[in-house]
This record gives C-alpha cells, structure tokens and sequence, in this order.
C-alpha cells in the first residue's frame, strides 16, 4: 500500500553534474557581484555628487548584497565547497541582518520627514534595471542550488530576490506618493521586507534554507520546498 511519503524523489546528481551545478553558480554569483559594484559605484558616486543620502543608502544597499554573494564566491572557489559552507551561511545571515537594519533606519528617516521619496532619475534606473536582471539571477541560482543541495547558494538566492523586492518598493513607493501623496505606504511595506530578512537571517544561521541532497532519501527532512522540487523534476525525467 502506497504511503504518504512514497512520491518518487530525485536522485543525488552526478560528480559530472555536480561540477557543472558549481561551475553555473560560480558564474551567477560573478554577475551578481558585478553588477551590484556597479549599482552601488553609480549610486554612491551621483549620491555624494548631489547630496542625496536616499541615493548613497541605495548604493549600500548593494554594498550589502555583495558581501552576500562574495561568502559563496569564496565558498565555490575552494576544492570541497561544503566544507565551507557553514562559514559562508553565517556571511550571508549577518547580510540579511545588515540589510534589515538599513531598510528599518531608512523607513524610520521616511516617517520623520528625514528621508522623503527621492525622484532622482539615476535612482529610479537603477531600481528599474534591477526590477529587469536581478530575478532572473536570483531564480538561476536557485534553481541550481536546490539541485546541488547548496544551502549557501539558495540563501544568497534569496537575499538578491529580496533586493529586487526592495526596488519594486521603491518604485511603487515614487508612483503612489506621486499619484495620491501616500508617502507613508514605500516605508511600510520596506518594514515587511525587513521582517522578511531577519527571518531569512535566522534560517541562514540555522542551515535551514534548503535541505542537502545527500542528507534525503524521502523528501521528509525538508523545510521548505527544495525536495519538492527535486520531486517534480524527477518526475519529469520519468
């Protein structure tokens, strides 16, 4: 009698396969880093230029995520990335961390008055640009680090998707303010990305973000939807 758990899973990739999983990550994470050291050059740069803090802050915004992908950068670089991955999730969750942080200051400086909604062009580009390539980079790497049972890679997958999320705010922020003077609803809804981000920091720091293919035969020790995935893609191969 079939039981509840007896859903054909995926099989642990290949050394082959495994090389090619690391090589693809390897590759995402260098356009991620630079792409985010040219958002936060440009930034920064035009930031100081006509002394706006919105814009510097949005430039460390990416400084933020960069350190993110540099952890599996580093991880990916060395012969056994596992061996690196338990410091590599603690460089990522001290990112999530620091990027609550800086959308919890910036929220607070928007509902004093401090920090109003900056319509500078350059800004709004940058968040537009980001809106077109960071998804796609963040659901490549996801999606080869789930396969791979990479914990690190899917967590800093997470924490790009969370930067996008944020430039969507930024975006319908400068639209609703512009259209109905609503300029409490950008600092609110960054506050929910905030709380999203300590979460993802703590599951970072605990190594819950995805479950390893070599540590499941069932599907049943996932906490989130990686063996799901790897479920469905069985399959399809079947």
């Amino acid at each position: 009698m079939p039981t509840p758990h007896s859903v054909p899973t995926a099989r642990p990739p290949t050394s082959d396969r495994r090389a090619v999983l690391a090589r693809r990550i390897r590759w995402l994470v260098a356009a991620t880093i630079t792409y985010n050291v040219i958002e936060a050059a440009v930034a920064i740069t035009e930031g100081a230029r006509v002394s706006s803090t919105a814009l510097v802050g949005f430039g460390l915004d990416s400084v933020i995520e960069v350190s993110s992908a540099a952890a599996v950068a580093w991880q990916f670089a060395g012969e056994d990335p596992q061996a690196r991955e338990k410091t590599a999730l603690r460089i990522i969750a001290f990112s999530f961390f620091a990027l609550a942080a800086y959308v919890t200051v910036e929220s607070v400086r928007s509902f004093s008055g401090t920090d109003e909604a900056d319509h500078s062009t350059v800004r709004i580009a940058l968040a537009t640009a980001s809106l077109l390539i960071m998804p796609v980079l963040s659901w490549a790497q996801r999606r080869a680090g789930h396969e791979l049972g990479s914990v690190s890679a899917v967590a800093d997958s997470k924490q790009t998707l969370l930067c996008t999320y944020l430039s969507a705010i930024l975006l319908a922020g400068l639209l609703v303010n512009s259209l109905f003077g609503w300029s409490s609803a950008d600092p609110i809804a960054a506050l929910a990305i905030a709380a999203i981000a300590v979460k993802e920091g703590i599951n970072a720091w605990r190594g819950h973000t995805c479950c390893p293919t070599t540590l499941t035969t069932d599907g049943t020790e996932c906490s989130d939807h990686c063996c799901e995935d790897r479920n469905a893609a069985s399959r399809r191969q079947h």
